[in-house]
């Protein structure tokens, strides 16, 4: 007879347990492997096609408005204002008497050295003219004089010694002969001398003694006359009195400014750029200055780029001419500036918000392509402003670009194409199934159905 184990017997029903257990984490476990895959997400984005269009690179700055030509006008002298000529606004030109100061002193010590100066005038004539020529004749005739006494004298001498050596006169005639010859030999060597001295140095000394009276005297005539018309205050410029701060009657302190007179039918505004964009501007850009309160803005060039930086600022100063300046723009206005640095007619552009940069610092931009993903496309930067960017390298013209919802997108990543906002607001009708791209003057193009999830 077989006995039952009673352990056995208990332990059964923990086996069937166990192995359903078994069972349904195995079938729990086959389930998942089945599992569809989860959808990949599908990102809305707007695109535009990459078109031709002329760009243009603008640097813009205030800029403080100046004339061309300006002359603040201070008296050298300190005198009181004798008589004003204009009033602040009057037109004025080149060398026109605007003021004067008093000035009889000066009048009269100008009237006092023109008459020394005259004189002075005269003595140089006269010496030139008839002293020197008088004297230098006066020694020319006593040289001959002497010349002619000596020869004679020594005609006497030879012929008394002759008759001397034949004992026909006494030996003091002979003797008194000779005293005579001696005398009439030094008259004229000293004569002679005194005619070659007049004719060497007297008459170079003389014209040297003339001149330089006459020059003194000029020079001192001339400076009463710098000193009268000191009293006198014209006008360097055509241009118009801006500012006159004296009245008549006050006292013009030496060196103080009394007038200020502007050319403004020439103005300039000058601005301190950055060298970084100051080295892309050259002499003859166009240029525009906005006034505030003026809608249109007036039209300019490029005058003047400094040769030099200011170290101060470490920027470099422009000058923009307006070509034609209105009756709005003055003297003193703060104006923007916009100068064309650079343009291109036919560029390959696109917005410049639709161009990213890599980790690495490249360019690049998202294109929509037909497999409804989007792929990036690094590009090469030509001009970029504040709303356009020119591509001069690595897309192709009508590529789609995608201009919204691209931010940090990766590649590849499934994207489904939404249209932006037409004029007026609203949004223009969606298509399916259309590609993406176009020529330029097409619609935006239309969105394209995301490809299904593969289950």
């Amino acid at each position: 007879m077989i006995k039952r184990n009673p352990d056995l017997f208990y332990s059964r029903p923990q086996c069937r347990l166990a192995s359903s257990l078994l069972i349904g984490i195995a079938a729990l476990l086959s389930g998942c492997s089945t599992t569809e895959k989860e959808p990949q997400p599908i990102v809305a984005v707007q695109v535009t096609p990459a078109k031709r269009s002329p760009i243009a690179l603008t640097v813009s700055a205030e800029a403080v408005v100046s004339p061309l030509q300006q002359a603040v006008l201070t008296p050298k002298i300190s005198s009181t204002i004798s008589k004003f000529y204009v009033q602040r606004g009057s037109r004025v030109k080149q060398g026109q008497l605007l003021a004067l100061l008093e000035n009889a002193d000066l009048a009269g010590a100008a009237e006092q050295s023109k008459g020394e100066f005259e004189q002075a005038e005269a003595g140089y004539a006269t010496t030139t003219g008839a002293s020197l020529p008088q004297q230098i004749q006066k020694a020319e005739f006593d040289a001959a004089t002497a010349k002619f006494a000596f020869d004679a004298q020594q005609k006497v001498y030879d012929a008394r010694k002759d008759l001397f050596n034949q004992g026909a006169i006494p030996r003091r005639d002979l003797d008194s002969a000779e005293v005579a010859l001696a005398q009439a030999r030094s008259q004229n060597e000293q004569a002679q001398k005194q005619r070659a001295d007049l004719l060497r140095l007297g008459k170079e000394q003389a014209l040297k003694s003339a001149t330089g009276q006459l020059s003194a005297a000029k020079g001192k005539y001339l400076n009463a006359r710098a000193q009268l018309s000191y009293s006198e205050i014209r006008s360097p410029i055509d241009g118009v009195v801006t500012d006159r701060p004296l009245f008549q009657g006050e006292l013009a302190t030496a060196n103080q400014p009394i007038l200020t007179v502007m050319n403004i039918s020439k103005l300039i505004a000058k601005v301190h750029i950055p060298q970084s964009e100051a080295v892309l501007l050259k002499v003859g850009d166009p240029a525009e200055l906005q006034l505030a309160g003026v809608e249109q803005p007036i039209k300019g060039r490029v005058m003047l780029v400094s040769p030099a930086l200011d170290p101060s600022s470490t920027t470099i100063e422009v000058w923009i001419e307006a070509l034609k300046p209105g009756p709005e723009l003055k003297p003193g206005m703060n104006v923007e500036v916009a100068v064309v640095a650079k343009s291109v007619e036919k560029a390959l552009v696109v917005p410049a918000s639709a161009v990213y940069k890599t980790p690495e610092g490249d360019d690049y931009v998202l294109l929509a392509g037909p497999d409804n993903k989007a792929h990036l496309a690094k590009v090469k930067i030509g001009i970029r402003n504040k709303e356009l960017a020119e591509i001069a390298s690595g897309i192709k013209e009508n590529d789609s670009v995608i201009t919204a919802g691209g931010y940090a997108l990766p590649d590849g990543t499934q994207i489904k194409i939404e249209a932006g906002p037409a004029a007026g607001g609203e949004k223009e009708s969606v298509g399916q199934g259309d590609k993406p791209g176009g020529n330029p003057g097409q619609k935006p193009p239309n969105s394209v159905a995301p490809a299904k999830a593969k289950e």
